[in-house]
């Protein structure tokens, strides 16, 4: 076999990102729902509706089999996966920012400060801490320095403790004295400016579907693949949004449009999605 040259190993490895992503949000929106469980079969037939090829699914479902996120089930007669309690876990922890958009921080709770010292000889875990810092919304004020708004004190610990670094990390919790501009220095711990435009491009995208589903509908094929888009393009949006308080946020922050606009569509979508989804379960 002649292997991939690098021009074309990129789409293919784009592909399988893609892949892997739309079944995480297919197993969320739609396994659970239907009873944590689906056939294989239906479920390939479903995601190439989506625009995903077969083999890449197959391959997608696989690799989430290794990683203990389905087991292999058989139900009526028809080969599926079930949902292991690593994936429901999972999921259901990402359902607290993407079903309930992170709320802005009150102002009033002040700032949780974490500020860590580790060692060179321990540089993999001093990276990851910095991962799962900036992966729960805190942002970077300085070398080694974080800040998140107070109420995000208790999953800094956690990832301080996960990772057996309590002895080179120091958490503060109070309010902001001074003398910086507020704003000013939380636009540069955050890129705030990107998180707006991700915002503003998810309005811009689907805007036009709201106006058209508000006319006129949509079942089949065409709820079931436009709720899955729209769920595709969204859960990627609230991990980055740090909720800050309001008052620290430019006037025209594009958040509130944008939560508006998701749970809108999701009311006019999920149950004529659904109900496509169900057409290919063996109980129908």
């Amino acid at each position: 076999m002649t292997p991939m040259t690098k021009a074309e190993a990129g789409p293919v490895a784009q592909r399988n990102r893609r892949s892997r992503t739309t079944v995480v949000t297919f197993l969320g929106a739609v396994v659970r729902p239907l009873g944590d469980w689906m056939p294989i079969a239906g479920a390939v037939d479903l995601l190439t509706q989506l625009g995903l090829d077969a083999p890449s699914v197959r391959t997608a479902v696989h690799r989430l089999k290794q990683n203990d996120w389905l087991a292999s089930e058989t139900r009526s007669g028809a080969r599926g996966y079930a949902l292991t309690p690593t994936a429901l876990a999972t999921l259901a922890a990402g359902d607290e920012v993407i079903w309930h958009a992170r709320k802005p921080a009150d102002l009033a709770d002040g700032w949780c400060v974490v500020h860590f010292g580790v060692p060179e000889t321990m540089r993999a875990r001093r990276h990851q801490l910095r991962a799962h810092l900036a992966n729960v919304g805190f942002g970077n004020i300085g070398t080694a320095m974080w800040i998140a708004p107070a109420r995000m004190r208790d999953a800094a610990q956690q990832a301080i403790a996960e990772l057996d670094l309590e002895s080179y990390a120091a958490i503060f919790v109070g309010d902001y004295q001074g003398p910086q501009d507020l704003t000013a220095l939380l636009y540069d711990s955050w890129d705030l400016a990107a998180i707006d435009a991700s915002y503003r491009g998810f309005l811009e995208h689907h805007g036009a579907t709201a106006t058209r589903l508000e006319k006129g509908g949509s079942r089949g094929q065409d709820a079931f693949t436009t709720y899955l888009e729209v769920l595709d393009q969204w859960r990627k949006l609230p991990f980055r949004d740090p909720g800050l308080p309001s008052e620290v946020l430019a006037a025209n922050w594009s958040a509130p449009a944008a939560v508006d606009l998701f749970e809108g569509l999701v009311a006019l979508l999920e149950k004529p999605a659904l109900a496509h989804a169900t057409a290919y379960w063996p109980s129908a």
